[in-house]
């Protein structure tokens, strides 16, 4: 193959931009040390899904839009080979926003000014047909096309009515009277071109400036409604949410790793020890070196490398952070315990207590809670 053709053929690959540069900070203590998409999510980091999806849409090359904790992704997934993708890396010195990390990503693309990119949030676990959301663009010759769920409180997110052809109208971010319940559910197909249009260098939203723009322009923006399963995972709730649900089978990814534990009830890593006469259920994770003790009872949580929850010990919809610690009886229910943090014998911390890396808390008979 010539060198002119062999660059033709690079250029045809489809390519696509996965927004990971976030802080993370709704999921603090867990994010402290570790990028919210490289979470352990059901076994692997929780960006291996979504890389695990694009390339099952024929994605070819994917480009990381990074800033906090960069290095760390290059060393989780190098170039992307295992995935059978080549991906590179663009780093952020400081925040751009939306539209801002996206044109500062688009440096790295390899596509033609029409050819289509799909853009990822790094925070959001999709089930939806992405090679439709592809034929929806291409069918329109669309500027930009914008996969839609329907939520029962779209106020709390961008709200996106559309005309009887799926054209968008508007684009209102968190109005507090949405006009409907469509929402902006993070995924979207820009053409090349558009991309380029927005300011290099400078801090954008898509969601407040870009699209907006663009309908105002006349530009095509289409939306694609599907009612695929879809979850934000940007709090510690959904985040153990969307790890129990592909446990259990709620969404499929081509990621999914592990051994049998409980079919279909918990996903038990290589080296994780759960002893006699314990429970584990509910879509619970124990990574490599968790220990689960005699009697205990673990139901719909995270249990990350290293986790010992001790004999007798209830844990119920929670995180356990690396090598931390829950004492003998104690009780952890909706809460999130930071890596190398101990729960000592008689605590109960509930409702969304978060114990910070490190914390040690001796016996007790003391209740901790958040609606206290």
């Amino acid at each position: 193959m010539s060198v002119s053709s062999a660059s033709d053929a690079m250029a045809d690959r489809l390519e696509a931009i996965l927004l990971v540069g976030g802080q993370g900070t709704r999921l603090r203590p867990l994010t402290i040390s570790t990028p919210k998409p490289l979470l352990p999510t059901a076994g692997v980091p929780f960006l291996a899904h979504q890389l695990a999806k694009a390339a099952a849409a024929g994605v070819g090359r994917v480009v990381l839009a990074t800033a906090y904790q960069a290095p760390m992704f290059a060393d989780h997934f190098g170039d992307g080979s295992v995935f059978g993708l080549e991906i590179c890396y663009a780093h952020e010195d400081s925040p751009l926003g939306t539209g801002g990390a996206i044109r500062n990503a688009a440096g790295a693309l390899r596509s033609g000014p029409d050819q289509p990119v799909i853009i990822l949030n790094g925070d959001v676990l999709s089930g939806h047909d992405l090679s439709a959301q592809l034929d929806i663009h291409a069918k329109h010759d669309a500027a930009v096309t914008l996969h839609l769920v329907e939520v029962d409180d779209p106020a709390r997110f961008g709200c996106v009515p559309t005309d009887v052809d799926g054209r968008v109208t508007a684009f209102l971010e968190k109005t507090p009277v949405p006009v409907t319940n469509r929402i902006n559910a993070g995924c979207y197909v820009f053409r090349r071109n558009v991309i380029e249009a927005i300011p290099a260098g400078v801090v954008t939203s898509v969601e407040r400036e870009t699209f907006p723009a663009l309908i105002r322009s006349g530009a095509v923006v289409m939306g694609y409604a599907e009612s695929a399963y879809w979850l934000d995972v940007g709090t510690p709730e959904a985040f153990v949410q969307g790890s129990c649900d592909l446990v259990l089978g709620c969404l499929a990814s081509p990621a999914l790793a592990g051994s049998p534990g409980v079919p279909g009830q918990a996903l038990l890593l290589p080296g994780a020890v759960v002893e006699a006469g314990a429970r584990v259920g509910g879509g619970t994770v124990v990574s490599a070196g968790a220990v689960v003790g005699a009697g205990a009872v673990v139901e719909a949580s995270v249990l990350f490398e290293g986790a010992r929850v001790g004999p007798g010990a209830s844990v119920h919809r929670s995180v356990l952070g690396r090598d931390s610690s829950i004492a003998a009886g104690a009780v952890v229910d909706g809460a999130v315990i930071g890596d190398c943090a101990v729960v000592g014998e008689g605590n109960e911390l509930r409702n969304g207590i978060r114990l910070w890396p490190g914390v040690e808390l001796g016996p007790t008979a003391v209740r901790f809670s958040t609606d206290a």
